[in-house]
């Protein structure tokens, strides 16, 4: 402990310092933050003109959950997506940079229950305590088109969109196991369980058996893939490679087989239809309602036992590799197609019945997940790949490679594996008892939750109708006022419980009904939120198609690489339906994403228990938003992960406090025709602009950040000794330093601008243009190697030919001292930056 209070006492001593500094400089951060503020507000500054007098640009960060103020995840996020959208505006695009709130959620329900209170007033309270920190902070934002998505005006539309779905059969209701969470007491959906825990609490999941309300993603599921070649140069390719895991296309075969005392076959899937007749036994998954329906009455109660038993477990615990293999004989074999052999039937947890048709064909000798099953309850194992090594009976381990068919009939002898599997899949097309398949990992999307805070399902239940749609003209189904104790978690929906508004007639009968009481998963909100804030208050649908036409897609999406398989996959099943539905005309939402990293202190994320959270607030209050915005961009590239313990605020303070004085130093007067000042100043200050706009093109904003302080450190030097305050090229530096910082530091920017006599604002002024001429170099500095040793350095042209470039170094009298008479071998020339000399 004795190391934190040092550090707790140096950060004292620096936010002092850094007080007293900047009163010596003149540049008083907290009212430039208050002045400037009230200027972009009142101004409209970072309201785009949508007008067609100049290109559209949109810039979107992913919207905040409003848990309470901002932190230091925040500040790195959202500086990453203003430097953006500031470049943009500078270049002369009209620029989209909306903000708003994905305001349902569990955490405003568990709090409103602590507090006996509804969920709306910590939601709200949060919101405005946020909207205010992202003023304080800078953020070049459009407040105009602010949305929440929890107020009715918005998730109208969120039901609006249910039922379009459902009418494309996007939509449906299924009983099937579900995850559960004990402690939230709600269904979570396959992405929401985190190594079969809940992403949220951190509980056990385990299975309940539910009817829910599903989306019919795996309807798109070859489409999401195919569209992906479309974001290969957008995209980090990490996400991309998540995505495509996720869905997880397999080529195979189905395969139809018979079991006792059932007339329809049962179907399987296996991307190894040539290994059939290696197939010993069959397997279902315990919680797959085809185990309960083909178990002989004498092995019913066992199964039973174990289908409880299987309830427990985690999905990760089923999944192991190292767990002993468990399993119930269900009284009943099965046969397969190839060969007619009659091979039993067992249940085993290893199955699971969301995948695929919850069976599977077992070949123990080839997979070792079967192998195990095999050997623990004595079953055949027949090899039908000879691949050469140990046998998988006496060895335990399977072998899954490739190999020469044996014990397979027609296959016997060949070697081809894709030649076997068109083989067996003719067969079985032939005879009728499968077909060639492709099949995909993605599972339908849960969006069913038993909570209050959240979108309500706009469908009505009536015992003569069925499931009847609430008509457009009566959304939105608006939520019940309940607080407190009504929203504990019971295992049902709190609103089940809400009789008033629950117990309604039926729009087509008019008898009693039921509303549904669930509400939806809130990743349904951000499936569509980006369109809405085009024409954020249209009333005559979710948006206007001609407004997001006009704006869309999303230029740069910026937000955390854990939504990879969340809200990133949804909101593109999104847009591919809206598509579909004709109201847009593009199928990607967005052109490009960037994940920024994580902020974390001391080599760990920051946490209250571990007593190394950094408050954001507080780095503000002692250093300025420009310094803590600077130190965030400068720290490295910004899908890297930043330890706060290894950065200095108050060094960035320092910098700024230089750049200010340079701007108020500055005499000559603006407009004044850079032409005559300083070449070499001005050589400089172009080459080091071209190398900040390639750094923002890269999106590698923390060497745009160095280069900016390299032109301070250029200017400072050419004020103080060539040049002069009063030189041309010296305002033409300031200017360019004062233009290029307010992407990352804007207030003292705009100080900046404004001293040097032009009217606000800066972030409206334009991003100046490089002098491709001042770019050329006048002469390089070429090293002469002797043996691989510097023995001499020429100044050439950079255009200097490889024969020139080699009498020129010869001729060099440093290199004729070493050289010393010795004959000359061999000269390896690199014109215009390198001679090497071999002598014999």
């Amino acid at each position: 402990m004795p190391r934190r209070r040092n550090d707790n006492m140096t950060e004292q001593i620096e936010r002092v310092e850094a007080t007293e500094r900047a009163e010596r400089s003149g540049y008083d951060a907290r009212a430039a933050q208050q002045r400037w503020q009230a200027f972009w507000a009142a101004d409209q500054t970072f309201v785009p003109a949508d007008d067609g007098s100049t290109e559209r640009r949109y810039v979107l960060d992913m919207f905040p959950y409003p848990s309470g103020d901002l932190h230091m995840g925040h500040a790195e996020a959202f500086v990453m997506g203003d430097v953006v959208a500031r470049y943009l505006k500078l270049k002369g695009f009209d620029v989209l940079h909306p903000i708003g709130w994905d305001s349902f959620g569990l955490p405003a329900e568990n709090a409103a229950i602590e507090r006996n209170a509804h969920p709306a007033e910590w939601t709200y309270a949060n919101i405005e305590t946020q909207a205010t920190s992202f003023r304080r902070y800078g953020l070049s934002f459009d407040w105009s088109r602010r949305l929440h998505t929890s107020d009715p005006e918005y998730y109208r539309w969120t039901q609006w969109l249910f039922l379009r779905f459902r009418e494309r059969g996007l939509a449906y209701r299924k009983a099937s196991y579900v995850n559960w969470c004990p402690r939230d007491q709600t269904v979570l959906a396959n992405e929401q369980v985190i190594a079969g825990l809940c992403e949220r609490c951190g509980s056990v999941v385990t299975k309940r058996l539910l009817t829910q309300w599903y989306f019919k993603i795996t309807d798109y599921a070859q489409r999401l893939l195919d569209d992906m070649d479309d974001l290969v140069d957008g995209w980090p390719e990490r996400v991309l490679t998540m995505q495509r895991n996720w869905i997880g296309r397999s080529e195979g075969a189905y395969v139809d087989f018979k079991i006792d005392n059932r007339t329809e076959p049962v179907r399987v899937f296996t991307t190894r239809p040539d290994t059939l007749y290696g197939a010993t036994f069959f397997v279902i998954a315990p919680d797959a309602p085809l185990a309960a329906e083909v178990v002989s009455d004498a092995q019913r109660a066992a199964f039973e036992e174990y289908l409880e038993q299987t309830k427990h477990e985690t999905e990760i615990e089923r999944q192991s590799m190292e767990r002993p293999k468990t399993g119930v004989f269900l009284g009943v074999h099965a046969t397969n197609p190839v060969n007619g052999e009659k091979i039993p039937v067992y249940t085993a947890d290893y199955v699971l019945a969301e995948y695929g048709t919850g069976a599977i064909m077992a070949v123990p000798a080839h997979d070792q997940r079967d192998l195990d099953f095999a050997l623990a309850f004595g079953l055949p194992v027949r090899e039908v790949v000879a691949t050469g090594g140990p046998d998988a009976a006496t060895s335990g381990m399977a072998t899954p490679g490739d190999g020469s068919y044996i014990n397979s009939d027609i296959l016997n002898g060949l070697t081809d594996k894709e030649a076997g599997i068109r083989a067996i899949t003719a067969k079985l097309e032939a005879e009728g008892v499968g077909e060639g398949a492709v099949t995909f990992r993605l599972r339908d999307w849960l969006l069913s939750r038993q909570r209050y805070w959240g979108c309500p399902i706009p469908i009505i239940h009536c015992d003569r109708c069925g499931e009847v749609p609430v008509p457009d003209d009566q959304l939105p189904v608006e939520l019940p006022y309940l607080t407190g104790t009504d929203l504990a978690p019971k295992g049902t929906s709190p609103l089940a419980a809400a009789t008033d508004w629950v117990n309604v007639e039926c729009p087509q009968c008019g008898g009693p009904a039921k509303r549904d009481s669930d509400t939806m998963d809130t990743f349904v909100d951000s499936s569509w939120y980006f369109f809405r804030y085009c024409s954020p208050n249209d009333q005559d649908g979710p948006f206007d198609p001609e407004d997001v036409r006009r704006w869309m897609p999303v230029t740069q999406y910026v937000g955390g690489v854990e939504h990879a398989i969340l809200h990133l996959l949804y909101m593109r099943f999104f847009t591919k339906v809206l598509h579909d539905m004709g109201m847009v005309d593009f199928v990607e939402p967005m052109r490009r994403l960037l994940n920024q990293g994580q902020v974390i202190n001391q080599g760990k994320a920051m946490s209250k228990s571990l007593g190394n959270g950094v408050d954001l607030g507080v780095q503000i209050d002692a250093f300025g938003v420009d310094a803590v915005r600077l130190t965030v961009v400068f720290a490295g590239p910004p899908e890297e992960d930043i330890d706060w313990a290894d950065l200095s605020p108050a060094g960035s303070l320092r910098f700024l406090q230089r750049a200010y004085r340079l701007a108020d130093q500055v005499s000559s007067a603006p407009g004044v025709p850079p032409s005559d000042g300083d070449l070499s100043l001005r050589r400089e200050t172009h080459r080091l602009l071209a190398d900040i706009e390639q750094s923002i093109a890269r999106q590698r904003f923390n060497v745009a950040v160095a280069r900016i302080m390299e032109l301070v450190n250029a200017t400072r030097k050419a004020m103080d000794t060539s040049a002069g305050p009063a030189d041309p090229a010296v305002r033409e530096a300031v200017e360019v330093v004062s233009i290029a910082l307010s992407l990352v530091a804007p207030y003292v920017a705009e100080e900046m601008w404004e001293r040097l006599g032009h009217a606000p604002s800066v972030a409206k002024a334009s991003w100046p243009t490089v002098d491709q001429g001042l770019l050329a170099t006048e002469s390089v500095t070429c090293v002469v190697q002797i043996q691989g040793k510097v023995r001499g350095r020429v100044q050439v042209s950079p255009e200097i030919s490889e024969d020139d470039l080699r009498s020129v170094a010869l001729a060099d009298e440093s290199v004729v001292r070493a050289l010393g008479g010795r004959d000359v071998a061999k000269v390896i020339i690199r014109a215009p930056k390198l001679v090497s000399i071999v002598v014999r």
